[in-house]
């Protein structure tokens, strides 16, 4: 039995979810983008992420045969301009402020990432398009991310190192890794 649509939106609005404008430019030169908080990484090898765009978004079709679109991953101040992109309009690139970046796709300066992509895939996804990207090219800052959680823009708080709790050394994979590594070379010294 399915979860109900209400619940299933209650529960994954406790998910804090990146807050990131994708953007790309079609062969007739028509830019477009959308506020995407469906995104993450996929594969290291080779460097893949994960995009999903709704299946009625204006702007499907363009991402969805695009051969390239740049994730614009915005700063805690950049709640404007992520509901700018979460309207429905074809100009959206256009009155941005955006400015040609990695592989000449709009992008925002100020971002706190920039992930260029080569689509790699378009995989069907219930109501939506799930676009995986092969990364190409990076750029990241020191801005602090915004976030969405709850329903409301964010911004992630580092806890310290009492917020935490206590930490046992098995809890901590850099020596638990550390201890593998240890046991590995005192196993091939045998």
């Amino acid at each position: 039995m399915a979860v109900s649509i209400s619940s299933f939106t209650e529960a994954m609005s406790r998910v804090p979810a990146p807050v990131t404008v994708a953007t790309t430019v079609t062969p007739d030169g028509r830019s477009w983008g959308f506020t995407a908080s469906s995104f993450c990484s996929l594969s290291l090898r080779p460097p893949l992420i994960l995009l999903c765009l709704a299946k009625e978004a204006e702007s499907h079709l363009a991402f969805t045969r695009a051969g390239s679109f740049l994730i614009n991953v915005l700063a805690a101040e950049h709640a404007p301009v992520a509901l700018h992109f979460a309207r429905r309009s074809h100009r959206k690139v256009a009155t941005s402020g955006f400015v040609p970046c990695e592989k000449g796709l709009p992008g925002l300066p100020e971002a706190t990432a920039r992930v260029a992509c080569s689509t790699h895939s378009v995989v069907a996804g219930g109501d939506h398009s799930i676009i995986v990207g092969l990364v190409e090219s990076t750029y990241v800052s020191d801005r602090i991310p915004l976030s969405y959680c709850d329903r409301a823009f964010a911004r992630p708080t580092p806890l310290g190192p009492d917020d935490a709790g206590p930490r046992k050394e098995h809890d901590d994979p850099h020596s638990q890794g550390t201890a593998d590594l240890a046991r590995r070379d005192r196993l091939r010294s045998r």
